[in-house]
């Protein structure tokens, strides 16, 4: 299972929850946020891959054009990649607190 499909298994709401069911002021929940904005990295990912495959297959392009599409995958990966780092250290932190 992927981590967008497990990302999409997990309940909307759950009774244990402080915040079941809370959404923002816009309407929508943190959990359709988060499943937006990864898939939105994976979509300048796959067209960071076809502008370079597109370019090594002599197609006409803008070597500018691939290399702005590169850099904005690998800094919207990158700046995913510090999210999910401050949510796990912050998830950790939680786990040390003593009832």
């Amino acid at each position: 299972m992927n981590s967008i499909s497990a990302i999409n298994a997990l309940p909307s709401s759950t009774a244990f929850s402080p915040t079941a069911g809370a959404k923002a002021p816009g309407g929508v929940s943190f959990k359709e946020m988060l499943v937006d904005s990864i898939k939105e990295v994976n979509s300048m990912q796959q067209e960071a891959d076809k502008a370079v495959e597109a370019m090594f297959t002599g197609e006409d392009i803008n070597p500018a054009e691939v290399l702005t599409a590169v850099q904005k995958a690998d800094l919207a990966f990158r700046l995913t990649m510090q999210m999910r780092n401050k949510a796990m250290e912050v998830y950790r932190e939680i786990q040390d607190i003593r009832i």
